[in-house]
């Protein structure tokens, strides 16, 4: 007959099946097995299998094997939001569109603005990286006021017009709109915006149609739906903004910060303007 020739080791002492009860256990929530949390960590997950007799006996260390090869993190997550917009597809595909085939001799610009910008001093100098050393900044602060900043992102060349103010009020943007048209001064010109009560006509009136119509209805307004800001690719920008001139910043007061914004513009629309290679669901949107 058949017999297995002589091999060194044990056994492996978790079981196929005990390790699709582990990955199993991990896709369900710590408090369907009277665990009073909202994430796995690995010991957590180890006792809940034995408690429940799917598994003999299990190390953390095994369970974090398993899962890692199985590809599964249990203790992170991220955040999402749905859109309860009945023409959320629509919109979306209209504006994805307008990105993909920019009209010829027609901008198309996108229009938000970023609030609560704070001017952080920080207590001591930012300490700059060395050898197998990162960048240091002192963790604590002081809060010197905060500015509001409208922007407009050119789809199509990536230029930057930048106004900061106090506050985000609807006359502060239709003020920042009045720029914006008098930099843009073609037939026609493509809006991109969110649903912010200041960026649309409400039950209180129609502000907007009524700024467009001064200036001769040459604006078309394309909105994004309702949790869909995303689409709106001056957020892009902003994260641009954020990640090299405010996260680490150090404002000493509101002028200061007001300063470094318009210099960051300045820089950009001279040496880094390009547009974004705006991406959905992870695939270039190219046609």
């Amino acid at each position: 007959g058949l017999e297995d020739l002589p091999r060194s080791g044990r056994p492996p002492e978790i079981t196929p099946l005990e390790r699709h009860q582990v990955i199993a256990t991990a896709c369900r929530s710590p408090r369907d097995f009277g665990f009073q949390r909202v994430l796995w960590d690995h010991a957590t997950l180890a006792a809940a299998v034995m408690s429940a007799g799917l598994v003999r006996a299990i190390s953390s260390r095994t369970v974090g094997r398993i899962l890692q090869d199985a590809e599964i993190k249990p203790h992170r997550i991220k955040m999402w939001c749905h859109s309860n917009d009945p023409a959320y597809q629509e919109k979306m595909r209209a504006i994805v569109d307008l990105y993909v085939h920019l009209p010829k001799g027609e901008p198309v610009l996108s229009i938000d603005e970023k609030t609560g910008i704070q001017a952080l001093s920080r207590r001591r100098p930012l300490i700059s990286a060395g050898p197998g050393r990162a960048a240091r900044f002192d963790f604590e602060y002081k809060r010197n006021g905060t500015r509001c900043l409208f922007a407009c992102f050119n789809v199509g060349t990536g230029k930057i017009l930048g106004r900061c103010t106090r506050q985000r009020r609807r006359p502060d943007f239709l003020s920042f709109m009045d720029r914006v048209a008098s930099v843009y001064r073609q037939r026609r010109v493509h809006v991109v915006l969110d649903n912010l009560n200041t960026h649309c006509d409400t039950g209180q009136g129609a502000f907007m149609t009524d700024w467009n119509r001064r200036h001769g209805d040459r604006f078309v307004f394309h909105y994004t739906p309702t949790h869909g800001s995303w689409l709106n690719q001056i957020e892009l920008w902003f994260s641009v903004l954020s990640r090299r001139i405010l996260r680490h910043g150090n404002f000493h007061s509101p002028d200061e910060l007001v300063a470094a914004i318009e210099a960051f513009i300045r820089g950009w629309n001279q040496t880094e303007a390009h547009p974004f290679r705006w991406t959905y669901e992870g695939l270039p949107l190219v046609r």
